[in-house]
């Protein structure tokens, strides 16, 4: 009975030795299937968690050329302005194109206090001031404001509501342009000469129109011939108008008279107007054309300063 036993312990112990080396023949053969699985698994994580093929951008991420996404993503086209100037009045319109947009959709949102102002080709804010512009089927998204102020400087957001969100920043400049005329306020020339008033305008982007030049509230009307000559030449009264680094306007008359005299305003059609006062004098007044309303040689300066002298010396 005791070597009956024996030989049942030792079936029993034979029979787990075979699955123990069952076990580890089939270990082996599976163990490089698990190591691709493995593999792959974590490539599948790397991919998702870098958010590959979805392109982030802030302000000066991105320099210039488009960034082509072959995953099937929307991205932006980054070769437009994204650092805008617009003057005072003149609509501002700040272009955002999307390609690739599917299913997605656009939005423009005001950085300084989040505020988002279109969705999609909707307005959403009360500021009827702000809208979009999106021609059919176009990658096209552009923001219009009309009649922008200073206080509309700052940060703008083209947003697509991708997972993680996309957005592009676009910096508005909204400056108040003036014209400047050249010289002092008060300007004096003598009956005969040749009066030249030179309007510029170097602020602000550069589309400020056109300038037009008033005497009093009246047009400065251009002559055709000079005045007193029948043969046709420089016409007494001119404008020239160009365009260099700055807007540059100049009204020229020849042979000044009297009734030239006056306040000339030069008007630019999305800038400031800017003034000055001419004065249109005989020969015999030479120090006031030096020294404008204050010229040291005048009979009343030399009255002034002799009462100057006398109430001194009552004081004293």
């Amino acid at each position: 009975m005791t070597f009956i036993r024996s030989n049942v312990k030792l079936d029993k112990v034979s029979s787990q030795c075979s699955a123990v080396i069952i076990g580890v023949k089939m270990w082996f053969h599976l163990f490089p299937v698990f190591i691709i699985l493995i593999f792959q698994t974590n490539q599948i994580q790397a991919g998702y968690g870098s958010g590959q093929g979805i392109e982030v951008s802030t302000v000066g991420s991105y320099s210039g050329s488009t960034q082509h996404n072959i995953s099937g993503w929307p991205y932006f086209e980054y070769n437009v302005p994204r650092n805008v100037t617009a003057a005072v009045g003149q609509t501002a319109f700040l272009h955002c194109r999307v390609e690739q947009l599917g299913d997605k959709a656009v939005s423009w949102i005001r950085k300084r206090d989040l505020h988002i102002l279109t969705a999609g080709i909707l307005t959403y804010t009360s500021d009827q001031r702000f809208q979009v512009i999106r021609p059919d089927k176009s990658e096209n998204w552009t923001l219009q404001i009309k009649f922008p102020q200073e206080r509309d400087s700052g940060i703008y957001e083209c947003q697509v509501n991708t997972e993680p969100k996309m957005s592009l920043s676009y910096r508005l400049n909204v400056v108040e342009a003036r014209a400047r005329i050249s010289g002092p306020d008060d300007v004096y020339v003598k009956t005969g000469s040749l009066l030249t008033l030179t309007c510029l305008m170097s602020q602000g982007p550069h589309d400020l129109g056109t300038v037009a030049w008033y005497h009093g509230s009246h047009p400065v009307l251009t002559s055709p011939l000079q005045e007193g000559n029948d043969v046709a030449s420089v016409p007494r009264v001119a404008v020239d108008t160009e365009w260099s680094d700055a807007l540059t306007s100049r009204l020229k008359i020849t042979h000044a008279r009297p009734s030239d005299s006056g306040n000339y305003s030069c008007v630019p059609t999305v800038a400031e107007s800017a003034s000055v006062n001419v004065h249109v004098i005989n020969g015999e007044h030479p120090a006031a054309m030096q020294h404008g309303n204050t010229a040291a040689g005048s009979p009343t300066s030399r009255i002034i300063l002799v009462a100057v002298v006398f109430l001194l010396g009552q004081l004293r």
